[in-house]
C-alpha cells in the first residue's frame, strides 16, 4: 500500500508565525499567510505595516527572528536570496532594477533562472537559441519587443516596469512577487501592466503575490487578499470582503 503524503500541493508558499524585529521595533508579529498555486494574491496595508519586510523575509534578504517559511513543501526560512531565486521565486522592487548599460534583450537573457552557473559565467559562455527565443516571445508578450535593442537606460520608467515583469517571467518562476508594480506609472501603462499580470496568470498559470497601494488595481486583479496593519494580519478574504470591512477603513484612515 502506498504511503499517503502530507504535502498540500495547492499551496506554493506557507508563512507560519513569522516575526521580524529591528531593534525595539517589531515589524512583523507572528504573521501567518499562504499562497495557493496559480492564484493572484494581494497584500495591502498602510505605509509601515510590514509588507516589504514580509517580502524581504520570504526572499531571503532578511533573516526572520521567529517563525517558519515553507516554499514548495521545503523549509526555506534561512535560505539566501540566490537560493530562493534558484528554487523559483522571482520578485520586483518598488524602484526598478534593470541593468541600464545592457539592452532590453540582454536584460531578458541574463534573467533566466540560473542553476549551477552564475550570471557572469553564463554571459561569457553565451545563451542557447531556446533561451533567446523565449526572451523574444516574452518581450512581445509584455509589449516591449520594439525596444529590444535599446539600452535599458533609454526607455521610460513605465517601460522598465514592463521589462521587469518580462524578466520575472523569464525565470519560469513558481511564484512572482511584485512590489508596487504600478507605482509612478501613467494610467495607460497601469492598464497594460495589470492586463499582462492577468494574462500571465491565465496563460502560464503564474502565481502572483502582489503589494499594491492603488486600490482600484489590487481589487481588480486579486482573487484573494491579506491586509497587514502594524505588523499583524488584520484580515484575509476576497476583494469585496476586504473593501467592505470597517477594520480596513480604520487601519487606513483612523476612526
Amino acid at each position: 500500500m502506498a504511503k499517503q503524503s502530507n504535502k498540500d500541493e495547492s499551496k506554493v508558499l506557507e508563512v507560519h508565525q513569522l516575526t521580524k524585529r529591528f531593534g525595539g521595533l517589531t515589524a512583523l508579529d507572528k504573521v501567518d499567510i499562504y499562497v495557493k498555486k496559480s492564484e493572484i494574491l494581494g497584500l495591502i496595508g498602510p505605509n509601515g505595516s510590514g509588507k516589504t519586510t514580509l517580502f524581504n523575509c520570504v526572499t531571503g534578504r532578511y533573516k526572520p527572528d521567529g517563525g517558519k517559511i515553507i516554499f514548495k513543501d521545503e523549509d526555506v526560512t534561512h535560505k539566501k536570496p540566490s537560493e530562493m531565486a534558484k528554487l523559483g521565486i522571482s520578485r520586483s522592487f518598488q524602484i526598478t532594477r534593470s541593468f541600464n548599460e545592457l539592452t532590453v534583450f540582454e536584460n531578458m537573457l541574463i534573467s533566466q533562472r540560473h542553476k549551477d552557473e552564475g550570471i557572469i559565467s553564463t554571459s561569457y559562455t553565451g545563451f542557447d537559441n531556446k533561451v533567446k527565443k523565449r526572451a523574444d516571445e516574452l518581450l512581445k508578450f509584455v509589449d516591449v519587443y520594439e525596444l529590444r535593442d535599446h539600452k535599458a537606460e533609454e526607455i521610460s520608467f513605465g517601460q522598465k516596469k514592463l521589462l521587469e515583469l518580462g524578466c520575472a517571467l523569464m525565470q519560469d518562476p513558481a511564484m512572482v512577487m511584485l512590489d508596487e508594480p504600478t507605482a509612478g506609472v501613467n494610467p495607460t501603462l497601469i492598464n497594460k501592466i495589470t492586463d499582462h499580470i492577468l494574462k500571465a496568470n491565465k496563460k502560464f498559470g503564474t502565481t502572483f503575490l502582489i503589494i499594491e497601494h492603488n486600490m482600484d488595481v489590487i481589487m481588480g486583479i486579486s482573487q484573494r487578499m491579506y491586509v497587514l496593519a502594524s505588523g499583524e494580519i488584520l484580515m484575509e478574504g476576497s476583494p469585496k470582503e476586504v473593501q467592505n470591512d470597517p477594520r480596513v477603513l480604520e487601519a487606513y484612515f483612523g476612526d
